[in-house]
Order: C-alpha cells, then sequence, then structure tokens
C-alpha cells in the first residue's frame, strides 16, 4: 500500500469569487479600443503610402519613379523623407514607453489610457488634415505616441480588471483586437483608394479617430483597477467596495488580500523576470512572448 502525504491547505491555490460582469465587459470592451489604434495604425500605413493622391503631393519624387517601369519595386520607395513617415511611428512609441511605463505605475492605468487617446485623437487630426510632410510625419509621432502609453495601460488595465480565472483569455483579447485593427485598416485602405478624387488617404489617417475617441471617452468614466489603487496607497476600504462592484460578488477577501500582498512586495517583479529568463520550465513562454511580436510586426508594404 503506497503511502502519501497530504498538502498543507496553505499550499493549495485560492479559488476566488467572483464572475464576469457585464461592468467588467464593457470596462474590458473599451480599454480593448487600444488594441485596436494599435493594429489599425500598423496596418493603414501601407496602404497610405501607396496612394496616388498622397504620393504626388507629399513625396513626388517617389511619385513619379512609382510609374516609371524602368527601376525595380526597391528603388521605388527609396526615400529618406518616406521612411521617415513609415517609422516614426514606431521610434515615436518605443521611446514613450519609457515615460509611459512610469506614469502607469505612479498615477494609474486611467491617466495612460486618457493620454492614449488623446494624442491618437490629436495625430488622427493633423494626419487627415495635412497640407506638408512636416505634418503628416508630426501626426504620426503623435500617434506613436498614443500607441506608447496604450500598449503600457491597456494590457495591464484588461488583466488586472478580468477575474483571475478568466485574466488569460481577457489578456489575450488585446492581441485579438490588434488583429481587428489590422483588419479593419485593410479593407479602410481597400475602399479609400478608390476615390478618385484622390483625397481617400485623409480617410484612411483619420479613421483612427474612432477607436481613439472612444477609448478616451471610455476612460474618463471607468474606474481604476484595485491594483493601481493600492498601489498608489488609496484606502483598503475604498478597494474592497471597487473589487466587490468590479466582482458581483461580496466575498472579495482573499483576492483582496493577495493583491495588498503582492503590492507589498516591491521586489516581486524583478524576482519575476528572472524566474521567467533563467528557468527552463518558463522557456517555451518566453519564445512565444518574443516571437509572436516578431512575426506579426513585419512591414506592411514593400520598401517600408
Amino acid at each position: 500500500m503506497a503511502v502519501g502525504t497530504v498538502p498543507d491547505i496553505q499550499d493549495l491555490p485560492r479559488r476566488y469569487g467572483g464572475r464576469v460582469t457585464t461592468f467588467v465587459v464593457l470596462s474590458c470592451i473599451t480599454a480593448g479600443m487600444g488594441g485596436v489604434i494599435f493594429g489599425y495604425d500598423i496596418g493603414v500605413s501601407g496602404g497610405v503610402t501607396s496612394m496616388d493622391g498622397f504620393l504626388s503631393k507629399f513625396f513626388p519624387e517617389v511619385y513619379r519613379r512609382m510609374k516609371g517601369t524602368s527601376v525595380s519595386n526597391y528603388c521605388k520607395f527609396d526615400s529618406e523623407l518616406l521612411t521617415a513617415f513609415t517609422s516614426s511611428l514606431y521610434i515615436a512609441g518605443l521611446l514613450t514607453t519609457f515615460l509611459a511605463s512610469s506614469v502607469t505605475a505612479r498615477c494609474g492605468r486611467r491617466p495612460s489610457m486618457v493620454i492614449a487617446g488623446s494624442a491618437i485623437l490629436a495625430g488622427s487630426a493633423i494626419g487627415g488634415t495635412a497640407v506638408n510632410v512636416s505634418m503628416v510625419i508630426l501626426g504620426r509621432v503623435l500617434l506613436g505616441v498614443g500607441l506608447g502609453f496604450g500598449n503600457q495601460a491597456v494590457p495591464l488595465y484588461l488583466s488586472e480588471m478580468a477575474p483571475p480565472l478568466h485574466r488569460g483569455a481577457f489578456s489575450n483579447g488585446f492581441q485579438l483586437c490588434v488583429g481587428i485593427g489590422a483588419v479593419t485598416a485593410r479593407l479602410t485602405n481597400f475602399f479609400t483608394q478608390k476615390i478618385r478624387q484622390g483625397w481617400g488617404w485623409r480617410v484612411s489617417l483619420a479613421v483612427a479617430a474612432v477607436p481613439g475617441g472612444l477609448l478616451t471617452l471610455g476612460a474618463l468614466f471607468l474606474p481604476e483597477t484595485p491594483n493601481s489603487l493600492l498601489q498608489q496607497g488609496r484606502d483598503k476600504r475604498r478597494v474592497r467596495v471597487l473589487l466587490t462592484r468590479i466582482r458581483g460578488v461580496s466575498d472579495v477577501e482573499d483576492e483582496l488580500e493577495d493583491i495588498v500582498a503582492a503590492n507589498s512586495d516591491k521586489g516581486n517583479s524583478s524576482r519575476g523576470l528572472q524566474m521567467i529568463v533563467t528557468q527552463r520550465q518558463y522557456r517555451p513562454q518566453l519564445v512565444m512572448a518574443i516571437m509572436i511580436p516578431f512575426f506579426q510586426q513585419r512591414p506592411f508594404r514593400r520598401g517600408a
């Protein structure tokens, strides 16, 4: 007869109460607009930079080469200025991320989402009404600023608002929204390039304001996450009331205690990163986390 040991009840994982409330769904749909913006802004530039009206107005030399037949496709789009337009979003987003991480940690997820949506609105307005190259590049830079803040705050907001049992599904919803945004950009470009007057590129650039506006408006009315409130030193009783409203149940003590414990452990994030990088059991997750964005964010146009 085999002899076994009974695990200590303290070693067993806790199962928190709570359900997917309408409040959580609406909050996460609004936050998911950040993913739609990300996918849209990545996907829209390839179609815009191949439209005759856009190239003839801002990049006439590229337009002349594109209409010619004596050079290769690479040489047609060989323009440092055009490359600056395409890459300015990524550079601005990368640089903004360092500031956004600090703002998101200190001020909360909602302020970062408001900043992201506002920058997207401004970038869309400037890009859609641009009359010179400086304006289209400035609009692109502002879109990058919005993406920098949005990509910091939105995934955190989704994971912290979602019930622990469904946290993985809600977090993956951000990636789904990125795909929706990219498909929307392709469809938008498909129809706007058919506008004979040549101003379809303005519509393509301006459409980003739709999810940007929804993100900004929603973030103004959404609550902050319980994790963020505790991180900012807010009263625990206030956090309990919010967590009760989010989860739709009155018994939230176990989850609240774990949130408090995680927030008080200042070295938890650095140890977690070390654990993911050094331990072999987490190697598949690490590889997938790197390779999925690597293959997804490829150029959407020749010469981009």
